[in-house]
């Protein structure tokens, strides 16, 4: 197995440990917050940092494979929905916002199963590199924003951060629809799924 999907592995690893950090103090005590926060913050850099090394090592190292090309998006999608149901969980993501967006992910999964005897891809669009943007920068909002209520729980500023952060969520939930819909009529357009028996 190549860096590249070593590299992506190591995402499918660290989303269970950053659950598991995320809610020490929840299980065992406000004792444990600060740890708890330096886990989660330097887990999420490194998954993060991981994602950027692993596609930019195989396109520059021409290590491009059948098996990253499938679990390189998985392991982005079981990451970010990672993040995202922990922020729900504490209630620093709107719900209906996680559950668009879990249904938008899965929804792309199914796609891509009946797509895969084609060979073909469909192209990236401007919602679906929105929506990549929106996901990571509400994550790491989301993330910081936890951080500062367990460093600085008695902030002034935490409450009109807290509504802000809820407006980003919700670009991300419609950025989420408007690329899983542009996705589908690229679909359509180009008669994507016509080989599959009905």
């Amino acid at each position: 197995m190549n860096l590249p999907n070593k590299l992506t592995i190591s995402r499918l690893i660290m989303a269970p440990l950053f659950f598991i950090a995320f809610f020490l103090p929840h299980w065992f005590g406000e004792g444990l917050a600060t740890i708890s926060t330096v886990l989660v913050l330097a887990l999420f850099a490194l998954t993060e940092l991981s994602d950027l090394l692993d596609g930019y090592i195989a396109r520059r190292y021409h290590l491009i494979t059948d098996l990253g090309k499938v679990m390189d998006p998985f392991a982005d999608t079981f990451s970010r929905l990672t993040y995202f149901v922990c922020l729900s969980a504490v209630g620093v993501m709107p719900v209906w916002t996680f559950i668009i967006i879990m249904w938008r992910e899965f929804s792309i999964v199914f796609l891509r199963m009946l797509m895969m005897g084609r060979g073909k891809a469909v192209p990236a669009n401007i919602w679906g590199k929105s929506k990549a943007v929106l996901y990571a920068v509400s994550g790491v909002l989301g993330i910081l924003f936890v951080a500062s209520t367990r460093w600085f729980a008695k902030a002034s500023w935490l409450e009109p951060a807290g509504f802000a952060l809820k407006i980003v969520f919700g670009l991300a939930a419609f950025a989420s629809v408007a690329s899983f819909l542009t996705y589908v009529r690229a679909i359509v357009r180009e008669k994507g799924l016509s080989h599959l028996s009905r």
